[in-house]
């Protein structure tokens, strides 16, 4: 920037990080407590207008009670010289879908890492009785290290607030990532958002979003009435144990999804618990499996199925074959001394009172 411009008296921008259609974000030096933070100034046009200001508003005491590792902390809120803005955490990293715009897609590990992370973030949200209402690749920044970050919430919902019967003609949201519920008018909740981390991760796994169309209209149809087409259909790779699961939270009733975002986190480190202990048992039965799979070996066999019909569904619960498997499989000569030699002392001692009792036994009668 030519001109250093100051805001409130103490933040001096310093270059641009992005923009959107509300706003523009800025890397900025905060004077008083002299460290980097990233402050982000509602464009001039929407700052005269009260819905927006309002908005604006929204996000700032929305974000600023929640802290957790997984959401960008919110540290002030200001204006002016006609320029609202709030002041947050510098997070050096890229948003996720610049990432995927030029990575294409990302590995299966890699994904489900990212998500667990986001729904840490997005269920800590939902304890705090918000719903974030937004969900979409460019509101999740990546840092160096790999750590996610949940940002903008600029239509959080406080749940206290929603009326289970509220209907609006106006929805808020991004068409390509926003719930059937949210596409009808309808309030939304925290499955909502379960929806849409599933949509990212849809789109972290395959490179492409469940619904493509121009307009937000036909999106907002798809959304509500058509079945998401599988993911292996574009990424083979891509377990099936897995792709039950990732059906399972776009779902489109709300009830048949998981109920908040850390339900869909559990699910997720279940998984990935027992992928890895598969692949373990897996790896000792034969030590050689590297020409049988074009599959990672990290993924267990029971997840894979090469003759699964169309649009079949099985249970939503991660299998759990290999574990009846290592129970079945125990040595019938295999003997616990311990528990024997603790059974005769047990004998032994139990044995020794009997002549205890009957010399009882006698002297009272």
């Amino acid at each position: 920037m030519d001109e250093a411009i100051i805001l409130g008296n103490r933040y001096r921008l310093q270059e641009q990080l992005g923009s959107g259609g509300m706003a523009m974000v800025y890397q900025a030096r905060d004077l008083t407590l002299e460290r980097d933070v990233a402050i982000k100034i509602l464009r001039e046009n929407y700052s005269k207008t009260p819905t927006f200001q309002e908005r604006f508003r929204q996000e700032a005491k929305a974000a600023a009670n929640l802290s957790h590792p997984n959401i960008v902390t919110v540290h002030d809120f200001g204006y002016d010289a006609g320029k609202l803005y709030i002041v947050m955490e510098y997070i050096p990293g890229t948003d996720l879908k610049s990432i995927l715009q030029r990575r294409g897609r990302f590995p299966i590990r890699e994904t489900i890492s990212l998500i667990i992370q986001a729904c840490a973030g997005v269920g800590y949200a939902h304890r705090a009785g918000l719903v974030h209402c937004d969900i979409k690749s460019q509101n999740f920044i990546i840092t160096p290290d790999n750590r996610l970050k949940v940002t903008d919430f600029g239509i959080a919902r406080a749940l206290a607030s929603i009326q289970p019967n509220e209907k609006t003609d106006v929805v808020w949201g991004s068409p390509q990532y926003f719930s059937p519920e949210q596409a009808s008018g309808n309030p939304p909740s925290p499955a909502s958002d379960v929806y849409s981390l599933g949509v990212v991760m849809y789109e972290m796994l395959t490179g492409r979003l469940p619904f493509i169309s121009n307009t937000a209209e036909e999106l907002a149809r798809m959304h509500r009435e058509d079945p998401p087409p599988p993911p292996s259909r574009y990424n083979p790779a891509i377990p099936f144990m897995l792709e039950q699961i990732l059906l399972k939270v776009l779902s489109k009733e709300p009830s048949n999804r998981y109920r908040t975002a850390d339900q869909f986190g559990r699910v997720l480190v279940t998984y990935n618990k027992q992928t890895a202990s598969s692949a373990l048992i897996d790896a000792e039965k034969r030590p050689d499996t590297s020409a049988q799979s074009p599959i990672s070996p990290a993924i267990s066999p029971s997840y894979r199925t090469q003759n699964r019909p169309p649009g079949s569904l099985v249970n939503n619960a991660p299998s759990q074959a290999y574990i009846s498997n290592v129970k079945t499989e125990a040595n019938p000569l295999d003997i616990d001394w311990i528990t024997v030699l603790l059974g005769l002392v047990t004998l032994i001692a139990v044995g020794g009172l009997i002549p205890l009792w009957i010399w009882v036994y006698f002297l009272y009668q």
